[in-house]
């Protein structure tokens, strides 16, 4: 087992984005400091972890230098930015390499609101193609490794971000979740991870889609490093249909009624992660807080029209490549589990209205669920971190397929429904791995799931790459 950490004694230490924010703002370190030493930091872990798709050093270190030009609470401090988001003069590859780099025009929405916050992007991280898989193993620039152990994944699709923060390379990174995509990599490599709201945050226009299923965030190594950036964003943008997050600092005081389940769409989890989803459950209890097992929600439909719903997007994406992504693309250039995603879609295209209708009604679950619980607890995935090749695109589709269902089967629900969910590093399996344990909420109730993790966090706690 070869762990990668990039801490050090450097301008950056073992802080988090808000103590980096801090020491800015206080003079004990400048932006051009700290930006130079995460620079120096990606440069060590890159050869190991594979975790950037494009590389903006030069304009980090030009926009660290200038006078801060939005005031942003985290004014300074370093981050990449997902690769399938457009961001001015920079390429989006969406994890792909089926059609030639071009910039961006413009930012688009969700760039404006991130940068705003006074983050400085060291450049764009890696994802799997179009984020369809759970592991970023890319055929030409090779996979995205897991800084606690090389051999296995790091989680996809915000695979780059999840790897280059636990590492300690920037202590906070953009990350976008349409089946899990914040909280897979959140569990695999230790980290905080929330899927907000539907609607909490904006989207590019091109991420738009009948169901709305795709939801930006971030991934971070502490609780207030979520809360503070959720807290920074909703003063920049805020949705007035749902209820404000505001500012949360601390644990809750209210003793909570929690559901567990350990059942997911597909299967039931393995027997060590039921174990420690039940350790979790065990402790929560401690707190006082009153915990119920249940069975899992979502009615036997579900995974099937979750999938075909993920096949029709690719369809959408291989049938419009030359239209969306210029007169370069080449479909023979996409991975196997994308063209087999296409063609599942192209059979099926007479079921797909009905499979949205349903998924859409999921909405109804967490609301139904929170009548008699407060937070639901799951695990984040079936079973412990892969290893790298579990997941290899170049396979055989009904392979990767059912592989990646089996692996993934606790996170889609949050995205149909459009409910927020948390992963936690609560745990870590018999290896050493980390482990996430995963807290969904009724639409509207990040605030309560923050404060949750926040007492967990104090309570429990989790390690760290940086105390190795």
């Amino acid at each position: 087992m070869t762990r990668i950490s990039a801490f050090g004694d450097d301008a950056l230490g073992d802080l988090d984005a808000v103590g980096v924010a801090d020491a800015i703002r206080g003079g004990a370190v400048s932006a051009v400091e700290v930006v130079q030493a995460a620079i120096a930091r990606t440069e060590k872990a890159q050869p190991e972890l594979g975790g950037m798709a494009y590389e903006a050093f030069e304009q980090a270190v030009e926009k660290a230098s200038a006078p801060r030009p939005f005031g942003g609470f985290f004014d300074g401090v370093p981050t990449f930015i997902k690769d399938n988001v457009a961001v001015r003069g920079w390429p989006t590859m969406q994890g792909a390499d089926a059609w030639a780099p071009r910039p961006m025009p413009a930012d688009g929405e969700w760039a404006r609101l991130y940068l705003s916050t006074g983050l400085v992007a060291l450049g764009k991280s890696q994802l799997s193609e179009f984020g369809f898989s759970a592991s970023a193993e890319h055929p030409r620039l090779g996979p995205v490794r897991n800084p606690w152990d090389t051999t296995v994944t790091a989680g996809a699709s915000s695979s780059g971000s999840g790897a280059f923060v636990a590492a300690g390379v920037v202590p906070i990174a953009h990350a976008n979740d349409g089946g899990g995509s914040i909280r897979i990599p959140a569990s695999c490599n230790g980290l905080v991870g929330l899927k907000p709201t539907r609607g909490r945050l904006p989207l590019d226009r091109e991420t738009r889609m009948p169901l709305q299923i795709v939801a930006n965030g971030v991934l971070t190594r502490s609780v207030r490093d979520t809360a503070a950036f959720y807290r920074e964003a909703e003063r920049v943008y805020r949705n007035p249909k749902l209820p404000a997050i505001g500012d949360v600092t601390a644990p809750g005081q209210r003793r909570l009624r929690i559901a567990v389940c350990t059942s997911s769409i597909g299967r039931d989890a393995s027997p060590e992660i039921r174990e420690l989803t039940m350790q979790t459950a065990a402790r929560l209890e401690q707190l006082g807080h009153r915990v119920t097992e249940i069975g899992n929600p979502a009615p036997e439909r579900f995974r099937d029209d979750f999938l075909l719903y993920w096949a029709f997007l690719a369809f959408a994406l291989v049938r419009g490549g030359k239209h969306t992504f210029g007169p370069s693309f080449d479909r023979a250039k996409l991975d196997n589990l994308t063209l087999g995603l296409e063609r599942k879609a192209a059979r099926n295209l007479h079921r797909v209205p009905a499979a949205i209708a349903r998924l859409a009604a999921s909405r109804r679950i967490p609301a139904r669920l929170a009548r008699d619980y407060d937070v639901v607890l799951t695990p984040t995935l079936s079973e412990v971190t892969p290893p790298i090749g579990h997941l290899d695109p170049t396979a055989d589709y009904d392979q990767i397929i059912s592989r990646l269902i089996d692996w993934v089967g606790f996170t889609p629900l949050q995205n149909a429904s459009g409910a927020p969910a948390v992963s936690l590093p609560l745990t870590q399996s018999a290896s050493g791995l980390p482990v996430g344990m995963m807290f969904g909420a009724a639409a509207g109730q990040e605030a309560t799931l923050l404060a949750l993790a926040f007492e967990l966090e104090r309570e429990i706690g989790w390690p760290s790459l940086a105390a190795r």
